[in-house]
């Protein structure tokens, strides 16, 4: 408690405050969220058959699944109607490689995250040394939310070839003593599956937490300063040097500045033997007046 409340006191707990902290707060619960709804899924339904001879009927038959979804591997007897012995059949489908690619996307966040808000509540002034660490903290928040799109993609596609696969409907065609019309068949239970639904959820609302995190993250690496101080420097107009003969702006020496490039009125002077006469003026010629035999 005493390293936590000279944190506090230092203010370094500010920086949750602050959309770079608050939304990796985010990530790290919506992570959380995510991977346990799926990780942690345990459904079943049940279903009857009633053959035509009632002694050889099953009105209860329950089938359990859970996570990975190996759907193949899951087994249930049902009634023949042929005889006491039920017969052995198998769920259709193996949807573990998105489950278990979506919750393994979902605990590296997680760890990702705490590590994250680790290093800025503690090592803040490392973090922005140089940038390189929040350099480092935008490539693999661009990572992740790329993870977070394609394993959240994958596992909606899995969660709706698992809603198929334990459909009791879907499942009542697998046996074949309901192909006979003497015999019938029915679900009693469906399987609830919002806590599926609310990880698919949580996954692509992982996605819109990771890219906007996107933003903040940049700001933090130094590349829009730097883009926008180059962008600045080549784009400003370089003064000539101020040296005697070139005068301000690149003009000649004592150059009327004053005098524009059209329709000015530039008067020369000179003198013309021994009486001083005055030239006619010249207009529109932006060139520099001329004193010769001053003296």
């Amino acid at each position: 408690m005493d390293v936590v409340n000279q944190l506090v006191a230092t203010g370094q707990f500010t920086i949750i405050k602050q959309p770079l902290g608050f939304i990796k707060v985010l990530q790290w619960f919506f992570a959380i969220f995510a991977f346990s709804t799926c990780g942690g899924y345990s459904g079943v339904f049940r279903l009857s058959v009633e053959c035509k001879n009632r002694t050889e009927s099953d009105l209860n038959i329950e089938v359990e699944f859970d996570y990975p979804f190996r759907l193949h591997q899951v087994w249930f007897d049902a009634p023949s109607c042929k005889g006491p012995e039920p017969e052995r059949l198998f769920l259709v489908g193996d949807n573990s490689s998105s489950a278990e690619f979506f919750v393994t996307i979902g605990v590296f966040a997680f760890l990702y995250t705490m590590a994250a808000m680790s290093v800025y509540i503690f090592l803040l002034e490392k973090y922005h040394e140089g940038n390189k660490g929040a350099q480092a903290d935008f490539v693999v928040t661009a990572i992740f939310t790329f993870m977070w799109l394609v394993s959240s993609s994958a596992w909606a596609k899995g969660l709706s070839d698992v809603k198929r696969a334990t459909d009791p409907d879907e499942v009542i065609n697998l046996i074949a003593a309901c192909d006979r019309e003497e015999n019938r068949c029915k679900e009693i239970h469906e399987p609830v599956v919002s806590g599926l639904n609310t990880s698919v959820a949580f996954g692509f609302c992982n996605v819109v937490l990771w890219a906007g995190n996107l933003w903040f993250v940049f700001k933090e690496t130094g590349w829009l300063t730097a883009f926008a101080g180059t962008y600045t420097a080549s784009g400003e107009k370089q003064p000539a040097p101020d040296s005697f003969g070139q005068g301000y702006g690149q003009e000649g020496y004592g150059q009327d500045p004053y005098a524009g490039s059209q329709g000015g009125y530039q008067p020369e002077y000179s003198q013309q033997g021994e009486g001083g006469g005055y030239n006619q003026g010249v207009y529109g010629q932006g060139e520099p007046t001329s004193f010769s035999n001053e003296m």
